[in-house]
């Protein structure tokens, strides 16, 4: 699917729902469209800098998994065209991302941590 018949995020929380569709799809290139062309993903070990490292690790991503169940969204942080966006899984872990403003109006992830897993307090 092209770009323009794509959904867009027109404010900073349309993020986490494009991307829930979009993952529930196994649709790599429509996640890849949710990020700057310069975006940092961050998952554990791995940082995927660019659309082309971005595109590979959601590609074996969905390879390996299907289903990816809907994140408790939080409300984004603004200041100007910067926002920070808050998911929450249902296993607990946080995503935490930086996005910002397009010329367009619309948003992209610039910086995306994924999948911060909360730390057990005793």
């Amino acid at each position: 699917m092209s770009e323009t018949h794509r959904d867009v995020a027109r404010e900073p929380e349309d993020l986490a729902r494009l991307f829930h569709e979009r993952a529930n799809a196994g649709d790599a290139e429509g996640l890849v469209a949710l990020y700057e062309p310069q975006a940092v993903v961050a998952a554990g070990e791995i940082v995927a800098t660019g659309h082309d490292e971005i595109r590979r690790f959601y590609t074996d991503l969905l390879a390996r998994k299907s289903d990816f169940p809907e994140p408790e969204t939080l409300p984004a942080i603004r200041n100007g065209d910067l926002a920070l966006t808050f998911a929450r899984l249902p296993n607990g872990a946080i995503s935490v991302e930086s996005a910002r403003r397009q010329s367009d109006g619309t948003w992209r992830w610039a910086i995306d941590q994924l999948k911060i897993k909360p730390v057990a307090r005793g």
